[in-house]
């Protein structure tokens, strides 16, 4: 992370992990490996206590990604994750307790050659910046950056530089200018997110808005789409950001129409039953799913493959040309299977 490499998709898992049993982490264990394939980067979970941290530290020995620990005021649950092996922790030392508890939790993180991220939120900032941004004499977001500086500092005077910083504001804008500010005076690796988003469609919406701007500015290393919705969606909408700012290739563009009145190719059931499966898929194809034989090919003539129909009736098209025509029952199995042998 940082460093020119390339930038990396998180997503943060949605339930609580206390007191789960062998199968059921074996069973997570496996949703984790379709966020993977998916193209999820980093898993990072909520640490509340003991119980959550021990199971963490269970999960982490069979995830096949990175997973972070989100510890919040009680700095021996970062110790206790650290100690058993997970792979990155999230602290926010504005409510971890004191500096002499960061300082311990450092000092385990360089023992284990452990990343921290530094957490920083308009909750926990430091009394007198919040008294500043209340009185009017700081924007949120200078306070924000400020606060940020101010732990960083700490991590650098103790030699340890395996660090990221992340300021998370609810607005676009604040979640824009505290990240500008900061990279103007530091080179650490920033995580972005506009936190607690809403759901799907304000969600993207706000992220995109505020996330494109700074990555096209060259700010950012790794992000989090923060929805109030699935994590393979966070995970798909961190891709698509990623795709139209240029910074990420791989994988199977789509493209489909809304659907309209016409009787035509059931777009959305398509998408639905198979959208996991292009999403895991690394050719760098485009694929058409269209609504009806009215604009499908026409419209989608620069695609790769492309699929289409009318009513009972399919047919399947590269590059604008049909190249299979039958039911649609028939017409899934044999789209993929001219996907699969031809890409």
């Amino acid at each position: 992370m940082g460093g020119g490499e390339k930038i990396s998709v998180q997503t943060m898992w949605k339930s609580p992990i206390c007191n789960l049993s062998h199968d059921e982490i074996r069973e997570l264990g496996e949703k984790i490996r379709e966020l993977s394939t998916a193209g999820c980067d980093i898993l990072r979970f909520a640490v509340p206590d003991e119980e959550s941290a021990e199971t963490l530290c269970k999960i982490s020995k069979i995830s096949p990604i990175p997973l972070v620990a989100d510890i919040h005021f009680d700095y021996k649950l970062a110790l206790k994750c650290i100690e058993g092996g997970v792979a990155k922790i999230r602290i926010n030392p504005g409510n971890i307790g004191s500096e002499e508890r960061v300082r311990s939790v450092i000092a385990a993180a360089k023992n284990y050659g452990v990343p921290i991220r530094i957490g920083v939120n308009g909750g926990s900032l430091d009394s007198d910046l919040r008294r500043k941004v209340n009185n009017g004499e700081m924007t949120g977001a200078k306070a924000l950056c400020q606060a940020a500086l101010r732990e960083a500092a700490l991590f650098d005077e103790l030699n340890f530089f395996e660090y990221g910083v992340s300021m998370k504001a609810s607005s676009p804008g604040e979640t824009m200018e505290c990240n500008r500010l900061f990279a103007e005076q530091s080179d650490a690796p920033l995580h972005l997110g506009v936190t607690e988003a809403g759901p799907l469609i304000r969600g993207v919406v706000q992220s995109t808005y505020a996330l494109t701007s700074l990555l096209r500015e060259g700010i950012g290393d790794t992000l989090r789409i923060s929805l109030s919705d699935s994590c393979l969606n966070e995970v798909i909408a961190g891709k698509e950001i990623l795709r139209v700012c240029g910074l990420r290739q791989e994988g199977v563009k789509i493209i489909s129409c809304p659907r309209c009145g016409r009787k035509g190719f059931d777009v959305h059931g398509f998408l639905q039953r198979w959208q996991p499966r292009f999403e895991a898929m690394t050719k760098n194809i485009t694929v058409a799913i269209m609504g009806c034989v009215v604009n499908g090919p026409g419209e989608g003539k620069h695609a790769d493959i492309g699929i289409s129909g009318n009513g009972d009736d399919a047919v399947i098209f590269k590059k604008g040309t049909i190249v299979w025509r039958g039911s649609a029952k028939d017409g899934e199995e044999a789209f993929f299977r001219i996907l699969d042998g031809d890409f």
